[in-house]
């Protein structure tokens, strides 16, 4: 039977005796001074190879460009088209080169300079094709083993970090994640019910599907101990009483329907009031059995205050959407149990013994002293990954955790711990993002909702320093204010996120200084953007405090903002053609094929110096002279 074909490029990373393989959407990478390549590296010189199959619906010629330090080498069809060295950045172009119709092989070979940053980026260009990345669609490969190997590594060390195993099995940290929290136990009995909490903790995997809380019980005791621990944790009470909420109304829950569906809830849940069940998103059925009156309100409000690495984002909501949203939730969840734990002091007294020597708080924080011990990663062998809190079945006399996880996942650990699991000592924001855009969910909304961009595009598009604020939450400005939905924040998972989409583009982590302002061309650009001999910017787009003059079908960004948003790439490469970033912009393009400008009078219709005119009006912000 044939290999099957996968999308994107196979890409083999080197260093000294080292490998990493991975499937790479294109051939980009940005790697900072004293950085590895990929947590499976060692830092120092590396080498990168993409191949596979680059396809096109007709022949044609095309052109490939180079951006990149080091040494690049791009054949197509086992033809060189490009093949230099680079001490600094700057942009290679190959002669024009033809691609048959359909498959066409592919090769880039890159080498890393000795010292300093490492970056690459190769793009194309043609006749129906504007100067761009190649697109993932028009990349494919043949999945091989060496690809399923590094993939299941790469899942052993993710679960490693998510399944919170350091915080037991100490080691030497270098993954962000590997320091992540758990809900904090400090006042938790004024915010969750006790009877949950004993369900909880007696068998996660009933209430939440795929949890990564592991069962610390086993067999007869099971249900004594958790419901001990319940009552104890439903004793710590916080100094501020939580206020209950109102009365639910017809009127408050329509609301808070009407604002689920704008927030785009789905994107992780399933809504309380369908009926279908989906394992891969999180029921909310449970929320009157879970949450105390107020508590509820309280966390959709802030739902990291007490858990920083929480996968729940901060909407920033008012405290009316908060209690429209709770008053939606509450009405379609199922009853809470009759069942309640007793309180007795002797139970409390038993809980908190249980929670100091289990392992409770080895993820969770409480002032209180930590009895349990666990062998430390170092001194686990290879044949320890399949036993204890992993045996697939375990004695009945342990008393290791049991997580539930697949077959696939076992083995995923289990690879991982063959190794000398020393990837967790390195850290790159790229794969950071790789591990981090899952868990959250990223695609789940962009590309799929109104106002949401392609995830592909973000990266190129957005500069890390603004990207981090607005994933934190710390942006005030928001670039489509007319949306009903909006951007959640993040803001534990900010930093390395908005450094992580520029990386993994070619893009460094922190912008670097544009070229110095050149005076005369802001004041070209500032008539550029007006009706009068300019492209009429101003009929769509806002600058600072003057509004747009005639909107016809979709508003544009406030200008105002664009310089410390986009990439000075992205926006170049926008303005020659907005159609080929996005399809569904209503942009039109104001450059011709060749790259002139439709004004020709202006700069003589020089395209680069028209669209660099408009960028030196752009990048004043604040200080944009008003439109004429």
């Amino acid at each position: 039977m044939a290999a099957e074909a996968a999308a994107g490029l196979a890409q083999t990373l080197r260093s000294g005796t080292s490998s990493d393989h991975r499937t790479a959407d294109g051939i980009a990478l940005f790697v900072p001074s004293g950085e590895p390549a990929t947590p499976f590296l060692v830092q120092g010189p590396f080498t990168s190879a993409w191949s596979g199959e680059l396809s096109v619906d007709l022949r044609g010629e095309y052109f490939f460009h180079g951006l990149f330090t080091g040494h690049l080498k791009v054949s197509i069809n086992d033809a060189v088209v490009l093949d230099a060295d680079g001490k600094s950045p700057a942009w290679i172009d190959s002669s024009k080169v033809r691609l048959n119709k359909g498959a066409n092989k592919i090769l880039t070979e890159y080498s890393a300079p000795k010292s300093g940053e490492a970056l690459v980026r190769v793009y194309w260009s043609g006749k129906e094709v504007p100067f761009n990345p190649i697109p993932v669609g028009a990349l494919s490969h043949t999945a091989n083993a060496d690809i399923s190997s590094a993939n299941q590594l790469r899942r052993g060390r993710d679960l490693f970090a998510e399944l919170r195993c350091s915080h037991c099995h100490t080691t030497q940290g270098g993954m962000p994640d590997l320091t992540a929290d758990a809900p904090t136990f400090s006042g938790i009995g004024s915010r969750r019910h006790s009877t949950w909490l004993a369900q909880w903790i007696a068998n996660p995997e009933s209430l939440r599907p795929g949890s990564p809380m592991p069962a610390l019980f086993h067999g007869a005791e099971t249900a004594s101990h958790s419901d001990a621990i319940a009552a104890f944790l439903g004793s710590l009470k916080a100094a501020t009483p939580l206020t209950p909420s109102a009365s639910s109304t017809a009127d408050l829950i329509e609301a808070g329907q009407s604002l689920y569906e704008k927030l785009h809830c789905v994107a992780c849940h399933v809504a309380p009031d369908d009926a279908k069940a989906d394992p891969a998103k999180i029921s909310q059925k449970q929320v009157l059995a879970k949450f105390k009156p107020g508590a509820l309100v309280a966390f959709l409000r802030k739902p990291s205050e007490h858990f920083a690495w929480i996968g729940m984002p901060d909407f920033k909501l008012s405290s009316d959407e908060a209690s429209q949203l709770a008053a939606y939730l509450e009405s379609a969840a199922d009853k809470p149990s009759e069942r309640s734990i007793p309180s007795d002091e002797a139970l409390i007294l038993k809980g908190k013994s249980l929670v100091q020597n289990s392992g409770c708080l080895n993820c969770h924080t409480l002032d209180l002293p930590n009895t349990y011990k666990a062998p430390a990663l170092a001194a686990l062998k290879a044949e320890a990954w399949s036993a204890g809190c992993l045996a697939t079945s375990p004695a009945a006399e342990s008393t290791a955790p049991r997580y539930t996880l697949s077959s696939a996942d076992r083995q995923a650990l289990a690879a991982f711990g063959r190794t000398d699991r020393s990837s967790l000592t390195r850290h790159t924001a790229a794969d950071f993002l790789e591990r981090q855009a899952v868990s959250l969910n990223c695609r789940e909304c962009h590309g799929k909702f109104e106002g949401f961009p392609a995830w592909e595009l973000l990266g190129g598009k957005l500069k890390p320093e603004w990207a981090s604020r607005f994933i934190g939450g710390s942006e005030s400005w928001k670039p489509r204010p007319w949306l009903e939905s909006r951007m959640p924040a993040f803001p534990t998972h900010a930093a390395f996120l908005g450094q992580g989409l520029a990386t993994a583009h070619g893009l460094p982590p922190v912008t670097p200084d544009d070229d110095a302002p050149d005076a005369e061309l802001a004041k070209v650009g500032h008539k550029l953007i007006g009706t009068s001999g300019g492209f009429a910017c101003i009929s769509c787009h806002s600058v600072g405090d003057f509004g747009a003059t005639q909107v016809f079908e979709a508003p544009g960004i406030n200008l105002a903002h664009s310089f410390e948003r986009l990439q000075p790439d992205f926006y170049r490469r926008w303005l020659r053609n907005p159609v080929s970033l996005d399809p569904n912009s209503k942009m039109p393009a104001y450059f011709d094929e060749e790259g002139k400008s439709a004004l020709a009078e202006v700069l003589e219709g020089d395209g680069p110096k028209t669209i660099r005119a408009l960028w030196e009006y752009i990048r004043l912000g604040s200080k944009m002279p008003k439109p004429e």
